[in-house]
């Protein structure tokens, strides 16, 4: 669970993104970062009994720093207004599928993972195993865990034709067309305080590791 003290410091962050403000609350940053971790260090050893690879993470592997690299962007406010961390074999810094959690009050948590936005090398083989094996997909998204707890596979992001190399009528085509492949599920405020917090986002890992695997599998 997280304290309520850390959702307070994320929504007066929100009101105040300057440096002043920040620097006047630093021990009230520092202390709802700690509470993050520990919440991130929860889960690490929790999902860890499932997944070797997790489990073998160290929380700054996982975790995201707070301050917004503002140097090709408009927006120039120069903190997040979220906790967030991802947990992938190799850590953060390695595109690989994995799984990612995002704190953000007022509704914006954000539980979830697979892989966003593959390289096109990468992209290829996830297609590739997908046409392949279409079957197997299909039994991982479409099972009944997976759909219970994520509802299923985001399609929003995705080709409005067919990729290069393949045709219209092609039975998977509609996966085909998907840039990025993810799931995931919300959290309300009053769930980020409860003592469940950290089973919840172990639950979302385990009903998602199937596709993880699925496509860890298609880059192997």
């Amino acid at each position: 669970m997280l304290q309520t003290e850390t959702i307070q410091f994320l929504k007066q962050l929100k009101k105040h993104n300057n440096k002043t403000w920040f620097d006047a609350h630093r021990e009230k940053y520092l202390a709802a970062k700690a509470d993050f971790e520990n919440l991130l260090q929860e889960i690490i050893t929790g999902y860890g009994k499932t997944d070797p690879n997790i489990g073998a993470l160290q929380v700054k592997d996982c975790i995201f720093r707070i301050y917004r690299d503002v140097r090709f962007s408009k927006n120039k406010t120069p903190y997040k207004t979220h906790w967030a961390a991802q947990f992938n074999k190799g850590g953060k810094k390695v595109h690989y599928p994995g799984f990612y959690f995002h704190v953000e009050p007022g509704g914006f948590t954000y539980c979830g993972g697979g892989i966003w936005r593959p390289e096109a090398a990468e992209l290829k083989k996830v297609r590739q195993e997908i046409d392949y094996n279409l079957k197997e997909f299909q039994s991982v998204i479409e099972a009944k865990n997976f759909k219970k707890i994520l509802g299923g596979i985001e399609t929003e992001d995705k080709l409005s034709r067919a990729p290069q190399g393949y045709e219209e009528d092609n039975p998977a085509i509609e996966y085909l067309k998907l840039k990025s492949f993810l799931a995931g599920r919300s959290f309300d405020d009053e769930e980020l305080t409860s003592k469940f917090l950290a089973k919840k986002v172990i639950e979302t890992f385990n009903a998602l590791k199937p596709m993880i695997d699925f496509l860890g599998k298609s880059l192997e």
